[in-house]
């Protein structure tokens, strides 16, 4: 049952990512909203590092750096290594420079999302907001039902798809230990990791944003301070793990001979997987953020893929690339980054990754479920009674454990045909209603052109429907 299962879940995810699908929507939508934007990754990344330490516009609300963690607990994580890792392995390394292309195409794609969600997001009877993608289906397409299927679509990906493979990459690191055994590690580490998921889920979203806030940037630091590490102490390879990434990128006879196995697929999966530019997750924190201008939190948000995939996956990536290990399928995962380490820092290798994975992890469990809550609440079309939001966490607990003791075929099949899925969704919305999103940015250079702090008045670009905060 489960092999069939396993094999339907396969035969999707090939259709999604060949060529004239997933990689067609993401890669043309990055081009059209470069353009659009006038290379925003670009002219306006000075101005995304400004605005991320602005203090939220009301007192106890959740600032544009607290959504900024939110999203990046999410973005920052098991996919920057054990992603990072198998791209490698099986697409080869030219896998690194598509990433980086998805990733920089994809800072434009993110700020607009991200910027349509702050423009149509909604005001809680605490003060607070929320929002997202399903949010601005509703209220700018007048499409409640695709909101609701998105909102299915982020509940499945995130709660199900990436929690499962983030419990299973962790346990997947400790396969390279004495100690470990096929069967009772992965229970084990199962129950201890659902069990710490399902303390910290009942403290709600403001205590995500407080754990994160703290979290996510020590872990991102020390993970690229011990990568330099290596870097530099294998800094003789350098110059051949260029020449190979490039080499490997444009190998383009060996790509058309078998494009689903190719660095370019790889490159799409992962980058894809690792900043999920396009997916429309993100715009769900960039809506909890109070901030004068929506465009803040689209910069901030843009800011985010660079740090995901430009910084920490590159880190990962170079890391691997400058040692002498060999990349195969064999070790593709957690064993290849292991060996990679281990042979420039020996036997503290493992044990530094398998605690580097232990945050990369949590965090990546926490920033995942943040998403979720919203979302079933837009599907019911109320507010959660108690009784069943503890239920929806207790089944989100529950598969946390599934994760770890879930085989590695069905987890990243899973993961990979869902976010294509939500992809062919949220995509071609935010083609349609990209021109508000534009206008907006347009709004804020000129206010930031006139020597004013940006201020944000829907009616100023021509927005008819109601909003609850620009008026």
């Amino acid at each position: 049952m489960l092999e069939t299962i396993n094999s339907v879940i396969a035969a999707i995810s090939d259709v999604l990512y060949q060529p004239w699908f997933v990689p067609l929507f993401l890669i043309v939508s990055g081009i059209y909203f470069t353009f659009r934007c006038r290379f925003i990754q670009i002219r306006l990344f000075r101005d995304a590092c400004k605005v991320i330490m602005e203090k939220p516009e009301s007192e106890g609300s959740i600032s544009s750096f607290g959504a900024l963690m939110i999203s990046t607990a999410s973005r920052v994580g098991t996919g920057n290594i054990i992603g990072v890792s198998t791209a490698i392995c099986l697409g080869g390394p030219g896998a690194i420079f598509w990433m980086w292309v998805t990733a920089l195409l994809g800072g434009a794609t993110a700020f607009i999302e991200s910027t349509l969600a702050q423009i149509y997001k909604k005001r809680a009877p605490d003060g607070s907001c929320y929002g997202g993608p399903a949010y601005y289906m509703r209220d700018a397409l007048g499409k409640r039902w695709m909101g609701v299927i998105f909102s299915v679509l982020i509940i499945l990906i995130y709660a199900v798809g990436y929690n499962m493979l983030a419990a299973y990459n962790l346990q997947s690191t400790f396969s390279v230990f004495k100690f470990y055994h096929p069967v009772i590690t992965p229970a084990f580490i199962g129950v201890i990791l659902a069990f710490l998921f399902g303390v910290m889920v009942l403290g709600g979203a403001k205590r995500l944003a407080s754990i994160t806030e703290i979290l996510v940037p020590f872990m991102g630091i020390l993970y690229v301070l011990v990568s330099l590490l290596i870097i530099c102490l294998n800094i003789r390879n350098v110059p051949g793990m260029f020449a190979s990434i490039f080499r490997n990128a444009f190998d383009f006879q060996s790509v058309m001979g078998g494009f689903s196995g190719s660095c370019i697929m790889y490159g799409v999966k992962r980058g894809l997987y690792s900043n999920e530019a396009g997916m429309g997750s993100a715009p769900n924190a960039a809506a909890t953020a109070s901030v004068s201008h929506p465009a803040k939190q689209g910069l901030v948000q843009m800011l985010s893929v660079f740090i995901d995939t430009l910084l920490i996956c590159t880190a990962t990536a170079f890391m691997c690339l400058s040692t002498n290990v060999v990349p195969t399928e064999e070790i593709a995962g957690a064993v290849y980054v292991q060996n990679a380490i281990a042979s420039t820092l020996g036997t503290v290798g493992p044990v530094f990754l398998a605690v580097a994975m232990m945050l990369f992890a949590f965090t990546t469990l926490l920033g995942n479920y943040s998403y979720c809550e919203g979302c079933l609440e837009f599907i019911l079309h109320r507010s959660i009674k108690k009784h069943e939001l503890l239920l929806f966490r207790l089944f989100a607990t529950a598969i946390v454990f599934i994760g770890a003791i879930a085989n590695a075929g069905l987890v990243w099949d899973t993961a990979d045909m869902l976010q294509g899925m939500i992809v062919v969704v949220n995509v071609p919305t935010i083609l349609i209603l990209g021109g508000t999103a534009i206008r907006c940015l347009n709004d804020y250079v000129a206010s930031r052109k006139r020597g004013e702090n940006p201020v944000f008045h829907a009616k100023n670009i021509g927005i008819k429907e109601e909003t609850d905060f620009w008026k």
